[in-house]
């Protein structure tokens, strides 16, 4: 005998959102970004899937809420995406450098890279939701090889740990459009095809 699950409203005083964040970084953690699905997740929090999407829309948006990221990837592909090719590199090198320049948006993304250091499945996890959900799309929106764009963002996590874990001076100092003004030209050579 099968027990249907009742849909709409739980019953009772309940988190219903904050329920889904806590199922999703468990299923997150446990199977990665890539095999993790929506109706997984909602699974785990005891919830019809349709009230995931509700609340995140994508996995993309569950996921960047549950890892707390400052960036959202359909906002991202849109601000780097849209305006001339010959400044994607300076407007790659300002958002990254914008982003993480405030603090609260920072910390979340320097745990998680402090933690994908040492634990294999917070670095897969990562690896498969800045690819996939990130790089891979921006590269293919601008023409361009996978390889090219991680370099691209290589560059630009060495230079947000040297900022901001390292804090090498000048660097961690510097005035962020002076940086953009370094940064924009060698990054823009990555992403030329």
């Amino acid at each position: 005998m099968t027990v249907k699950r009742r849909t709409g409203r739980r019953p009772g005083a309940s988190d219903t959102r904050g329920d889904i964040l806590d199922a999703a970084r468990q299923v997150f953690a446990e199977k990665g970004f890539d095999k993790a699905t929506i109706r997984g997740i909602a699974r785990e929090a005891a919830v019809d899937p349709a009230l995931v999407h509700h609340y995140f829309e994508t996995k993309e948006g569950l996921f960047v809420a549950a890892m707390q990221l400052p960036l959202d990837p359909v906002e991202v592909l849109g601000q780097l995406l849209d305006g001339p090719r010959e400044e994607v590199g300076e407007r790659l090198v300002r958002l990254i450098l914008t982003v993480t320049a405030d603090e609260r948006a920072r910390t979340p993304v320097l745990a998680l890279m402090r933690s994908a250091m040492t634990n294999e499945q917070v670095v897969g996890m990562m690896r498969e939701f800045v690819t996939n959900a990130l790089l891979y799309r921006v590269a293919d929106g601008l023409g361009v090889s996978h390889l090219r764009i991680e370099a691209a963002f290589a560059q630009l996590i060495g230079v947000v740990l040297a900022r901001y874990v390292l804090r090498l001076e000048p660097l961690a100092s510097a005035d962020l459009e002076d940086l953009v003004e370094l940064l924009g030209p060698t990054v823009q050579r990555y992403l030329v095809p």
